[in-house]
């Protein structure tokens, strides 16, 4: 594998990787122009293309990674079983796709026989695997019936310059590598597998899950006897359903309490919050009217000195005369006014009424 795949491996691995729960920078994916880039139809199957009568000669590794012209493309070969078609496939073709500038990919699947003699029995039969593998976007063309080992006719007749796989020793069918031959002519090409999927982790999952997918099935409608599942187990699989059903019942009913006293316990602290902020503002407002310092305190200190004020006597100024009491007049003694001025005359009567009116007024005088 050159160094252009070698750094897009890379790159794919650290996307995956966080650092401190953040994607590095550096190696964030780029985004690329949108385009329309999919395919109307499948990969042809080899044997419905038109033979071809050009000479063969086959291009070496220098060649073709500096590039060959457009009508003679690098014709690259990629085999396997591809049961139940995963993503591991479709990247080990599409590294095999990229290996060079101008490649023509041919992916060979092997039939059912060789396979279960030599690999074990599949999920997938060998029609099912021929048109999962021709509808993948990296293959250009399809071999079906591929050899389980290549041979130098296999690969003159189907004009191929490098043959792509890991690079894990492969042994089968009494050997211990069936790439060795073809590593030592220099015509192997290594490409990556990419971990944690695989056909065998697949099946792993549903043997694990069984009684699941077995449930999952009978509630989709499939009889117990496609599924092959005895009568017992059939009752056995659709009792243990309704009680997960009450189950899921249960547990819905208490995600919902928790959430209702979830909102509840919030709602109280907003409003024990807002008491204590009100309470907060009655008490200062409390103590800015009633306390030691309060205004009610001031208050009662003014109205109470306006009070004395008033009911005080005013003292006069100390540059004006006091004025004394006099004391209450003895009985000789006549004010100025009486003996200043007397009542008028009245007017004249009879000798005697005048003569008594006369002295009445000399006794008063």
């Amino acid at each position: 594998m050159d160094s252009s795949q070698s750094a897009l491996l890379l790159s794919r691995k650290r996307r995956n990787e966080d650092w401190n729960g953040e994607r590095d920078e550096e190696h964030r994916p780029r985004k690329i122009p949108r385009c329309t880039v999919g395919l109307n139809n499948p990969a042809p199957f080899t044997d419905q293309l038109e033979s071809v009568t050009t000479p063969y000669r086959r291009v070496s590794l220098e060649e073709a990674r500096k590039g060959t012209p457009a009508d003679r493309p690098v014709r690259v070969y990629a085999d396997g079983i591809f049961d139940l078609f995963h993503s591991g496939h479709a990247r080990a073709l599409m590294q095999a796709k990229g290996l060079f500038p101008n490649t023509h990919l041919i992916v060979g699947v092997c039939n059912d026989e060789l396979t279960h003699n030599f690999k074990g029995f599949t999920v997938m039969n060998e029609d099912e695997r021929y048109d999962a593998v021709s509808h993948c976007r990296y293959v250009d063309e399809v071999v079906r019936n591929a050899p389980w080992t290549l041979t130098p006719d296999f690969l003159t007749k189907h004009r191929i310059d490098f043959v792509a796989h890991d690079d894990i020793p492969y042994s089968s069918a009494g050997s211990d590598d069936v790439y060795k031959h073809i590593k030592e002519a220099g015509m192997f090409v290594p490409t990556q597998r990419t971990e944690g999927i695989s056909t065998s982790d697949i099946i792993t999952r549903i043997v694990r899950d069984y009684d699941v997918y077995v449930r999952r099935n009978l509630q989709r409608g499939y009889t117990a006897k496609e599924l092959n599942v005895s009568f017992i187990n059939e009752k056995k699989y659709h009792l243990q359903e309704r009680v997960d059903k009450v189950k899921r019942k249960v547990r819905d009913v208490e995600e919902k309490s928790k959430e209702f006293v979830q909102k509840v316990e919030e709602k109280s602290i907003d409003l024990i919050q807002k008491w204590e902020e009100k309470s907060r503002e009655f008490i200062g407002n409390f103590l800015q009217m009633f306390g030691p310092e309060g205004a009610l305190k001031h208050m009662l200190k003014e109205g109470r000195g306006r009070m004395l004020q008033a009911i005080s006597p005013r003292h006069s100024p100390s540059s004006s005369p006091t004025r004394e009491r006099s004391p209450s007049p003895s009985p000789a003694f006549r004010l100025p006014f009486f003996t200043k001025t007397s009542p008028p005359p009245s007017p004249p009567h009879p000798s005697s009424s005048h003569r008594g009116s006369v002295m009445s007024h000399i006794q008063y005088v």
